[in-house]
């Protein structure tokens, strides 16, 4: 695996590449953010690391582009900004998981491994779908009735899951935990935030309404 790392901690640049490197991958280094994204997009990565608060151009702004030109690569962003806030911002600059410092080198590794997998191992073809809505898992590509849907990057997850739990109710509690990675907090309501956002594109124009509200239980998705 050929991974980016973007940090501009010298010795936690230094501590991460030579963990990474003595499991197997190759890395290559950035230490700021402009460099981090021309490096980004010119090499064939299959993975970027990303810290937020960097010089010259931001983690969030350099993930949003890279999203943009890369809607295959990975990021998982590598930062000390762990409020709920700093993460929605994060997922919705398209990150795909979000590690907050101080970490344990191997819960770094053992997310590196898992957003490999998700991307890179989901197999040719493979698509999980309702009634006319099929998601790819291999191009990332989403359409119902054979239109295709724009989805961000946590709207995506969201789907995903919503798919591999077709016709069961998930709790709120469920989605805080397995597609935001985080303790529900029940002063927020991002999550029903971010249901209104998927029923606007996946259920708006189209009938059946696919995304349904179990009252006192949460959401599930079915015909």
């Amino acid at each position: 695996m050929k991974i980016l790392l973007v940090e501009d901690e010298v010795k936690l640049s230094s501590f991460v590449r030579k963990g990474l490197e003595g499991e197997g991958y190759w890395v290559d280094t950035a230490f700021d953010g402009q460099l981090g994204l021309s490096r980004g997009l010119r090499g064939d990565y299959d993975l970027v690391i990303l810290d937020v608060s960097l010089p010259q151009l931001n983690g969030f702004e350099v993930c949003r582009r890279l999203r943009a030109e890369l809607p295959q690569l990975p990021v998982l962003l590598l930062t000390a900004l762990g409020g709920i806030a700093h993460k929605t911002e994060g997922y919705d600059a398209g990150a795909d998981d979000y590690l907050v410092k101080p970490f344990e080198f191997q819960e770094l590794l053992l997310r590196v491994r898992a957003l490999y997998r998700r991307y890179h191992d989901a197999g040719p073809g493979r698509t999980l779908s309702v009634a006319d809505l099929t998601l790819h898992l291999t191009t990332k590509r989403v359409e119902r009735a054979g239109r295709p849907i724009t989805l961000t990057a946590r709207e995506y997850a969201l789907l995903e899951y919503l798919l591999l739990n077709k016709e069961h109710v998930v709790s709120r509690v469920d989605i805080a935990e397995k597609v935001w990675e985080l303790k529900f907090d029940t002063n927020t309501n991002i999550i029903d935030v971010y249901i209104t956002y998927l029923r606007r594109k996946i259920d708006k124009d189209f009938s059946p309404k696919l995304i349904h509200t179990v009252v006192g239980m949460g959401y599930v998705l079915r015909e």
